[in-house]
């Protein structure tokens, strides 16, 4: 529920942040800050995709996905990599279009003061998302917090160049920002789709299997050794897996209530994590 509602206001936020950026657009004429504004749009869009991620990802596992919905956060960010690429595109192209044809700008000071509130807003959003994605290890809010905070750097560089555009009296600065905004805009989109198809592969988790490892190692005079440790993360959960070998004379009793204990510890020393300990008789091999 923390984080449908952390997305609920970031869609609200988006919605009243993308207003006061097209009419900075109205008032002043500018195609840098046109395109300040058609980001905010992905904004909204992946910010109602993200809602809809975080609120599929926390339903309970299912026949179909006995695994849980957490991976679904990751097409959340997949596809509003997509959105981001696809606006940086739009950008360029409206940039190019203008700057064989540069106009002069009107009302630039007050619509450039107006775009930096709402990049104060976009900034404080940011900040929020980040934060409930640290406390909850969601790529989904994660990813809509990079995005907010690169459209932040991008709005300040549009801001400080257009002033220096009205200036130097270089009306064709104006076209030439929302290019170097582009290039910023499709780098982000890039970095997101990667990021989301590396979870997508199931790749393992190099910490999670260190905290794995050193709770076992506490425990390593009740068993014989431990490997085969395998890792992937799904959304905010870890599923792990390992072979466990025990002295061949214990009954199944014993085994079973030893895989209970170290399943136990696991669960509260680690809670992301989903384990699952297959028993084997003793092996003559020494690998851990």
């Amino acid at each position: 529920m923390e984080k449908q509602k952390t997305a609920v206001v970031a869609i609200i936020g988006g919605v009243f942040i993308f207003a006061i950026k097209l009419y900075t657009y109205f008032i002043s004429g500018s195609i840098a800050l046109l395109s300040d504004a058609l980001e905010s749009i992905v904004n909204i869009v992946a910010s109602i995709i993200m809602f809809q991620s975080v609120r599929i990802s926390g339903m309970p596992p299912d026949e179909e996905h006995m695994y849980g919905h957490q991976k679904v956060e990751n097409i959340s960010a997949l596809v509003e990599g997509g959105l981001v690429v696809t606006a940086g595109l739009f950008i360029g192209q409206a940039a190019f279009t203008r700057l064989y044809e540069p106009v002069p700008l009107v009302y630039l000071n007050y619509a450039v003061g107006l775009s930096l509130l709402a990049t104060m807003m976009n900034g404080g959003l940011s900040w929020m998302l980040m934060r409930k994605a640290r406390e909850t290890n969601s790529i989904a809010l994660e990813g809509d917090a990079r995005h907010l905070l690169s459209d932040v750097v991008s709005s300040i560089g549009v801001a400080v160049g257009l002033l220096v555009s009205e200036y130097l009296g270089l009306p064709v600065l104006d076209p030439l920002i929302a290019l170097v905004v582009a290039a910023l805009v499709l780098r982000m989109g890039v970095e997101l789709v990667w990021k989301a198809g590396v979870g997508l592969m199931d790749r393992s988790c190099p910490e999670t299997e260190e905290k794995i490892k050193a709770l076992l190692e506490r425990h390593s005079n009740r068993y014989v050794d431990f490997h085969e440790l395998k890792t992937r993360r799904s959304g905010d959960r870890v599923f792990a897996e390992l072979h466990l070998s025990v002295d061949g004379s214990l009954s199944v009793q014993e085994a079973h209530d030893f895989t209970d204990h170290l399943e136990e510890n696991l669960r509260d020393e680690i809670p992301e994590v989903s384990v699952t300990i297959h028993i084997e008789p003793e092996r003559k091999r020494k690998t851990r």
